[in-house]
């Protein structure tokens, strides 16, 4: 897997990922940026948030859960001084669909927790405290 960073100016910079796709970085104001961009800890955010999410609908999918919709939300904490890394990180999962069985949503995200979401798993092992639970939204 590789990446290729480039400054813009201020401290916007483009990352390319080893795919093709770009993303805008930028700080704000303050910072010398001009918010034109998801910051770089957001975007370990957001990354996470994706891995996890991407396991929990493959794994529910392989288990013949009709899912309709899935919203995952994340809400993490950084320390107070440099380097301000993440601390604690929750991730809810919000599972829509019909007629799902919740021991299939529960191993679902634990197996993303525990076995599959490698970007979960590293934060867990650098000691960040990374917790997960879920919420069942049953349709007719």
């Amino acid at each position: 897997m590789k990446a290729h960073i480039k400054w813009v100016d201020g401290v916007m910079f483009l990352g390319e990922s080893g795919s093709g796709h770009t993303v805008v970085m930028d700080g704000p104001e303050e910072s010398g940026g001009r918010n034109m961009g998801i910051r770089p800890m957001e975007t370990v955010l957001v990354g996470l948030g994706g891995c996890a999410s991407y396991d929990v609908v493959s794994i529910l999918k392989k288990s013949r859960q009709d899912i309709r919709d899935v919203h995952t939300l994340l809400d993490a904490e950084r320390a107070d001084i440099e380097p301000k890394v993440f601390t604690k990180i929750h991730l809810r999962f919000v599972i829509t669909g019909k007629n799902l069985k919740e021991t299939q949503v529960k191993r679902a995200v634990e197996l993303s927790a525990e076995k599959y979401c490698s970007a979960s798993i590293l934060m867990a092992r650098a000691g960040v405290e990374v917790t997960h639970d879920y919420e069942i939204i049953e349709i007719d």
